[in-house]
């Protein structure tokens, strides 16, 4: 069974559905021994990380969530918003502390281009910037769908395994252990984000 994080925030339906379509259970759920009881976790998210962080400590999901995957190693797929939480920080409308799995902040894009609209909508390849998992069987030059005005700026940028431009260079996907980050909408994404959520479905 996958577990998909609800807590108020994002296209959960969306999200189940391709799980579905990729052969696994999918399970929507905000109920902590369900999340245990699951294989594998997907935080998805739409929206400001301020109200994200305040919903998920609404409904008690920081330390059964932080507790699955920091100790017990459980797999975690983070998407746009969902990703942005497992941040350290977030500038967005205000500071708010995030959940700390990844050293990172999340900030304002800021292209320096007047021509390139922020939030930043639309189709960009992500060029491969080291080995991973979610990458088998996708081209160099794949595109995938991104909605948002913020981006994740990790300390280490090793743990950055793609990466798009937007003006900017902007962490597409990062990897750190079981924690997996995309910006961008994989179920959104057509056949690459099929792929791309596929992999993770299918890694060991």
């Amino acid at each position: 069974m996958i577990a998909i994080v609800d807590y108020g925030l994002g296209n959960l339906s969306s999200v189940a559905g391709v799980v579905e379509r990729l052969g696994h259970e999918p399970r929507v759920t905000s109920d902590p021994d369900e999340l245990a009881a699951a294989e594998k976790l997907i935080l998805p998210g739409v929206g400001a990380f301020g109200d994200g962080m305040a919903n998920l400590r609404r409904l008690e999901l920081v330390e059964p969530l932080s507790r699955l995957v920091l100790e017990q190693g459980k797999p975690i797929l983070g998407i746009c918003l969902g990703a942005q939480l497992m941040a350290g920080e977030s500038e967005e409308f205000g500071r708010h502390e995030g959940m700390g799995w990844i050293d990172a902040r999340v900030i304002r894009i800021e292209t320096g281009d007047p021509s390139l609209r922020v939030p930043h909508v639309g189709w960009n390849d992500v060029v491969h910037k080291r080995p991973s998992v979610l990458f088998r069987n996708i081209p160099p030059d794949a595109l995938f769908y991104f909605v948002h005005s913020y981006h994740i700026r990790c300390a280490d940028e090793k743990r950055i395994a793609g990466e798009t431009l937007y003006g900017i260079p902007i962490a597409a996907v990062i990897e750190q252990g079981n924690v997996y980050a995309t910006q961008f909408h994989p179920e959104k994404s057509q056949r690459h984000g099929l792929t791309l959520l596929g992999n993770f479905l299918a890694a060991g």
